[in-house]
């Protein structure tokens, strides 16, 4: 039985694929879920009108994605934060933080596509990474300091 899928699914194709799966896999699970529509001619043909306007902007963010990455590049992010005499700071830097100091520096990104591994919220001085998604096959990791202002 032929489909398309609406969304991506894991283990099975991304969004837009047109796939041959067998009948119940599809009538059972998949159209009710919403993760495809029977493969009709006037719906092959409107996704393929879908996916030749996705190529024309997919290549306008990959050239936007790659300007922003030789920006990234070339900044070195020192960020000074008042700290405790045990090394901690008052308060602390994620992905919302950086995303300020990011946007004072030129550049911006928002906070959802900045990620600090391990989803951790930092607290002491140090050297780190976190990284950036710039699009969907795009991704970069930006290095940064944490140092005592004082």
């Amino acid at each position: 039985m032929k489909i398309i899928l609406k969304e991506d699914v894991e283990n099975l194709g991304f969004q837009y694929d047109e796939l041959d799966v067998k009948p119940g896999y599809a009538r059972n699970y998949l159209i009710p879920k919403g993760y495809a529509v029977l493969a009709l001619p006037g719906i092959i043909k409107s996704t393929h009108e879908i996916l030749k306007q996705r190529s024309k902007k997919e290549s306008f963010l990959i050239e936007k994605s790659k300007d922003i990455e030789e920006k990234l590049k070339k900044l070195t992010i020192k960020i000074p934060v008042k700290v405790s005499k045990g090394g901690k700071l008052f308060g602390s830097i994620n992905n919302q933080y950086l995303m300020k100091v990011l946007n004072e520096k030129g550049i911006s990104i928002d906070k959802k596509f900045i990620r600090i591994p391990g989803n951790k919220i930092i607290k002491t001085i140090g050297k780190y990474q976190a990284s950036i998604r710039l699009h969907r096959k795009r991704e970069f990791t930006l290095n940064f300091e944490v140092f005592s202002s004082s």
